[in-house]
């Protein structure tokens, strides 16, 4: 049990020299001003690097989301676009053979009784 009182008491001076702040002091920034510099340079640079980082990630996401889009437009213009062009095609077909065929302008319906 001595040894327990022992290591108590070289533990507990180091805690409050740390809370009442003797451990990091001004004369350590003093003595070590450059290293301190350089820390604090390395960390403001990769604070940067990952906010820039997270940021071009988020307008990446947006773009592929706008490109999906735009994908989707153009695959039901162009879809469109076929479809007059065969309706087209065709009419010329049956008016180059005087078929005297046309397309109706509305659909058919059916009559129920």
């Amino acid at each position: 049990m001595a040894k327990k009182s022992a290591t108590k008491q070289r533990k507990s001076p180091y805690i409050f020299r740390v809370f009442r702040g003797q451990v990091i002091s001004s004369d350590f920034f003093a003595r070590h001003w450059l290293p301190v510099l350089i820390f604090i340079i390395v960390m403001m640079v990769y604070i940067t690097t990952k906010f820039t980082y997270r940021t071009n990630i988020e307008k990446i996401e947006a773009l592929q989301k706008q490109l999906e889009i735009v994908q989707n437009e153009s695959a039901r213009e162009r879809s469109s676009f076929m479809s007059r062009i065969r309706e087209t095609s065709m009419q010329q077909l049956v008016d180059s053979l005087h078929l005297n065929l046309r397309v109706q302008p509305q659909p058919p319906f059916t009559i129920e009784r």
